[in-house]
């Protein structure tokens, strides 16, 4: 077996032309690089070295090998400060969940700039928050990004740490050519027999407030599909098939559809950041900050905003 050090001797003697200067350059005695080298010597079962008394020489078997052994220490070098590099940030490859709109909007910077502080891998998984807690809570996510109604918190437990992000009001999303689309605030009971979309899971904070808002109304939401996929609602909507409860950062310029506000207060959903509670690694710790400075300049465009835009 060829060992390291071995090689890093032949190089010193191939580049000083002696033992002697070998020795000098990586800061061993004399005996110790002969040592190295006779050891080399055995395992190959030939001569690399000729010695004479001007210096030392390599066999053409020695530079033979020394071409390699170069190669071969670059790779080394190469592999110990992507271990130190990954090492320092904590984590070798950092796991996030998040949910979708907020996903296309905030994190991708944010990982940008991740990734250009630290040397980490980064792989997000795409998950409505009840799942992200649930792989946060089984060990398969580091952080991750969710939200919830905050007169209705469903995520509050003593194994997670959360910080607030921002918060929005939740808004009906309405087709363009529909008779909601250009209304004052909408009177919840004029609602009573659209067709809603709704988030695929049911203990989801939309899902938890738009149930509670029309209860009160006097009505059960008339559901059309479960769904957690933008596109999809988006066009379902823009076809007045029916209409869904969202947000402004939800809100997708491309599609004929309105955000309208309601007289019923719907709440506000709130994005957090969230990890387990025992002290993150340090790129969870970089990111966390990453995302609060970037949230600090981060203002959801408005849907008329975005339709002049």
């Amino acid at each position: 077996m060829l060992y390291p050090q071995q090689l890093r001797v032949l190089v010193a003697i191939r580049d000083g032309g002696s033992l002697s200067a070998a020795a000098q350059s990586m800061g061993y005695g004399v005996p110790t690089i002969a040592h190295h080298l006779s050891a080399l010597e055995n395992q190959v079962r030939a001569p690399l070295v000729e010695r004479n008394r001007r210096g030392a020489r390599l066999t053409p078997l020695g530079l033979s090998l020394v071409s390699e052994a170069e190669q071969i220490l670059r790779r080394i070098e190469q592999a110990e400060r992507m271990i130190v590099a990954e090492r320092d940030a904590g984590l070798a490859t950092l796991r996030i969940g998040a949910f979708a709109s907020i996903g296309s909007r905030l994190l991708p910077s944010a990982i940008r700039e991740l990734r250009d502080s630290a040397a980490v891998r980064v792989e997000v998984v795409e998950a409505e928050p009840t799942d992200v807690v649930g792989m946060l809570s089984a060990g398969e996510l580091h952080a991750g990004i969710i939200y919830d109604v905050a007169e209705d918190p469903a995520f509050v437990s003593s194994d997670i740490t959360a910080t607030l992000l921002f918060e929005e009001p939740y808004q009906v999303l309405v087709g363009g050519g529909s008779s909601f689309a250009d209304a004052a605030p909408l009177e919840v009971g004029e609602l009573a027999d659209a067709d809603w979309i709704c988030a695929r899971n049911d203990g989801e904070a939309s899902n938890r407030i738009l149930r509670r808002v029309c209860h009160a109304a006097g009505f059960d939401p008339r559901l059309l599909m479960r769904t957690d996929d933008l596109n999809m609602i988006h066009g379902l909507v823009a076809e007045g098939l029916g209409v869904t409860l969202t947000t402004a950062t939800a809100f997708d310029s491309r599609f004929d559809v309105r955000l309208r506000p309601t007289l019923a207060d719907f709440g506000r959903r709130r994005t957090s950041f969230i990890h387990g509670t025992e002290t993150p690694p340090p790129a969870v710790d970089l990111l966390h900050r990453i995302l609060l400075d970037r949230v600090a300049m981060f203002r959801p465009a408005t849907p008329s905003e975005s339709r002049r835009a």
